[in-house]
């Protein structure tokens, strides 16, 4: 196994309704007509994976724009974005530097995960994201067919795009991207086999934990394909399973503080 160290890089938190979480919060009984929900926080968080051969940055967070118009803002609305900066000075609050990063592995090209490839535009840093993802997201940020979650101005740029085939890739030395659909058409799991164990980073197949661990459907809303969804829970847990691994998902409070912890 190859020695691999993780970091977290803090971007910020999203603060959204409860019923984004998950599928049935929203739903009233004859003793409760009107349930109340809270508005809660998720952090925004990329991990800066430093691996014998390349130093690697998972995902790039949103946009430090987005509350000034880069978002649409009834997106904005519905999933607020507090604590934006840019991604080179939350790299540097982490100790990085953008010239640092060797690769990227976009988990999926939604607007709070790609929001910070435009650092990289022009740079030669080779950006791994899977072709199912790419194809669905310019088809969607370009005609308005699709999903409304991809943004043109995020990933638009002049990038060396490593596009990714098929159910599995192994791009970098125990290292394999795992694709996990449901969220999106093609959200990728990294699966890192580290020295001391093995960990996954698995985007927003949850956006937080009880979205795997508990089998509850994100709101429609973040689902693109319910049974694809379902799937990936299986394949997912599978993996857990034969590697006994530690599983992180895209925005669960506590995921940070765990890679610290790591």
């Amino acid at each position: 196994m190859a020695d691999i160290s993780l970091t977290p890089v803090r971007r910020g938190r999203l603060v959204v309704d409860e019923g984004y979480l998950f599928e049935d919060v929203g739903l009233g009984t004859a003793t409760t007509p009107d349930p109340v929900h809270e508005r809660v926080e998720c952090p925004v968080y990329n991990v800066v994976v430093e691996h014998p051969d390349a130093t690697i940055l998972w995902d790039t967070g949103s946009h430090p724009d987005a509350a000034d118009g880069h978002w649409p803002a009834e997106l904005y609305d519905a999933f607020t974005h507090e604590g934006l900066r840019p991604l080179s000075v939350d790299l540097d609050a982490a100790g990085y530097e953008l010239a640092d990063i060797d690769a990227v592995v976009q988990s999926h090209l939604h607007l709070d995960h790609a929001g910070g490839l435009g650092a990289f535009a022009g740079t030669g840093v080779l950006v791994y994201v899977h072709r199912e993802e790419f194809a669905f997201a310019y088809v969607s940020a370009k005609t308005g067919s699709g999903d409304a979650a991809y943004l043109a101005g995020d990933f638009d740029h002049d990038i060396d795009w490593q596009l990714l085939t098929g159910d599995r890739a192994t791009p970098f030395r125990d290292i394999d991207l795992v694709r996990l659909p449901g969220h999106s058409p093609g959200l990728v799991a990294t699966v890192l086999h580290r020295d001391a164990d093995t960990v996954i980073l698995a985007g927003d197949v949850g956006f937080v934990d009880e979205n795997v661990t508990d089998r509850r459907p994100m709101d429609g809303s973040l689902v693109w394909n319910k049974q694809n969804w379902f799937d990936s829970l299986d394949r997912l847990a599978d993996l857990r399973r034969r590697h006994d691994a530690v599983m992180l998902t895209g925005h669960d409070p506590a995921a940070p503080d765990r890679l610290d912890a790591l």
